[in-house]
């Protein structure tokens, strides 16, 4: 049998490339995707089109409100901001990739999965504390010491597979796998239909992949 993987899956395109990785490394992927309050939900649809058309074995979609805490662009009632600026943007959201992993480590000890995959990157992104390495692996850390299966010596995996490489790298890596970027949704403000904006960071750094891979980009816009 396979090995069972919980692959943490939004609906963009780095989730995707990351559940073709961990299908290509064959694993038995359960795809679990966070309802966590975004202001749209475009992206979770895109994710339930994808477990299905890239074969999850399941697709699981758990809901935790961070929209009641807010403090995000992308949860509360902040405008998005345009492609641009310094430090840490509005569009970072307190504690996600704490909670969603947390919540992936759950699922994982309940079907007896040691390895969790996850689409953080640190090179061509927005800056997030919580897509760093350090991070990372301090979260495979924490794994091992506050469950079940990694005090009785199973030893749970984070992978990132995606930490260390730029956007275009990802788009050929996913082309390569076969992936369908049609069905992904990154934008931070796209609308009900999953079309992008065009000026979020997220809208930047996903042109400027597939530009710099020379690779037709079939993102649908508003405009």
């Amino acid at each position: 049998m396979k090995k069972k993987a919980v692959v943490l899956l939004s609906g963009g395109m780095d989730s995707a490339v990351v559940f073709a990785i961990a299908r290509e490394q064959g694993y038995a992927v359960h795809a679990l995707s966070v309802s966590y309050g975004q202001r749209h939900t475009s992206e979770l649809a895109a994710a339930g089109r994808l477990a299905q058309a890239m074969g999850a074995v399941a697709q699981k979609v758990v809901g935790v409100d961070l929209r009641s805490i807010g403090g995000s662009a992308l949860t509360d009632d902040i405008d998005v901001p345009e492609a641009g600026g310094s430090g840490i943007p509005v569009t970072y959201v307190p504690a996600r990739n704490t909670i969603m992993l947390s919540v992936a480590l759950g699922w994982a000890e309940v079907l007896g999965a040691a390895d969790i995959f996850c689409g953080v990157n640190a090179v061509d992104y927005s800056g997030y504390p919580d897509c760093r390495p350090e991070f990372i692996a301090a979260f495979e850390r924490l794994a091992n010491l506050a469950t079940k299966a990694g005090v009785e010596g199973v030893g749970l995996r984070i992978h990132a597979p995606l930490l260390h490489m730029g956007k275009d790298r990802i788009v050929q890596e996913g082309v390569r796998l076969g992936v369908d970027f049609a069905h992904t949704v990154s934008c931070y403000d796209a609308d009900a239909e999953g079309r992008a904006c065009g000026r979020c960071d997220a809208c930047r750094l996903r042109a400027a992949g597939f530009a710099d891979a020379g690779i037709p980009d079939p993102t649908r816009y508003v405009a």
